[in-house]
């Protein structure tokens, strides 16, 4: 019986734009299961050419399933809002978990060892590319994975619920 190599994760200087979905996931889970067992999502952060960066987790509503899915995504957080960048390390596709936020659009984001409630919208025109700048700012990559593909990079900004 041979065994079964464990996939590469995905690292920050990798094209991630070719990344299969299967290697998302297990990485997400992962990151996920890390920031489970120390109770806080400052255990996880990605780096890439000298700028590292946290991580929240989105708990989203599956688009099709209705199960619950987390995802962790990029830090961009602004007045109490935060941002969720659509990006797929610049693949031709967007990530599942955006399709799960257009269609419940309510989610819940753990920073930190803080979970609270939020409502996103999909941003577009200036306001888009304000919140463009900050997530930039916070990932410099994300203008990297603009130049892979010729869809605009959805950004969803998560306000808080109520």
């Amino acid at each position: 019986m041979t065994q079964q190599e464990e996939p590469e994760q995905p690292t920050a200087d990798m094209d991630l734009s070719v990344l299969p979905d299967e290697v998302w996931v297990q990485d997400q889970a992962r990151l996920v299961g890390t920031a489970l067992e120390t109770g806080t999502t400052e255990s996880i952060a990605v780096e890439y050419g000298g700028t590292k960066t946290q991580l929240v987790i989105l708990t989203t509503r599956g688009a099709r399933t209705g199960r619950t899915r987390r995802t962790p995504v990029i830090r961009v957080e602004h007045d109490g809002c935060y941002a969720a960048v659509a990006s797929k390390g610049g693949a031709p596709t967007s990530p599942a978990w955006y399709h799960n936020l257009v269609a419940h659009p309510d989610v819940e984001v753990w920073d930190g060892t803080e979970t609270k409630a939020y409502r996103a919208r999909q941003v577009h025109g200036d306001e888009r590319q304000e919140w463009w700048d900050r997530a930039v700012a916070a990932w410099p990559s994300y203008d990297d994975y603009r130049s892979k593909t010729d869809r605009v990079i959805p950004v969803l900004v998560l306000e808080p619920a109520g």
